[in-house]
């Protein structure tokens, strides 16, 4: 009798739609408070997701856009007034 759940495949692409998912998410978080970390994070994990063949495709496309945004955007507002992160 076995007591656990045999391993498949799927939950190799499950954790991948989950980084797909966790990208998009730090991704627009990024946008708004700690884009130096977050930017990155969501970079690393669309392009994780994206080599591990996840289902959701084009939300890891947006994480992967959105982290590029966050760093282009902390370039432009480091570049106005020298400094490492925008404030209001």
């Amino acid at each position: 009798m076995q007591l656990t759940a045999s391993a498949t495949s799927r939950t190799g692409a499950s954790d991948a739609d989950g980084m797909a998912v966790a990208s998009f998410v730090l991704g627009l978080l990024g946008l708004l408070v700690l884009n130096v970390f977050l930017g990155p994070m969501a970079i690393a994990l669309a392009g994780v997701a994206l080599w591990r063949g996840t289902a959701r495709r084009g939300r890891a496309f947006l994480g992967l856009g959105l982290g590029v945004a966050d760093l282009l955007v902390l370039a432009a507002f480091m570049q106005a007034d020298s400094s490492l992160s925008w404030s209001l």
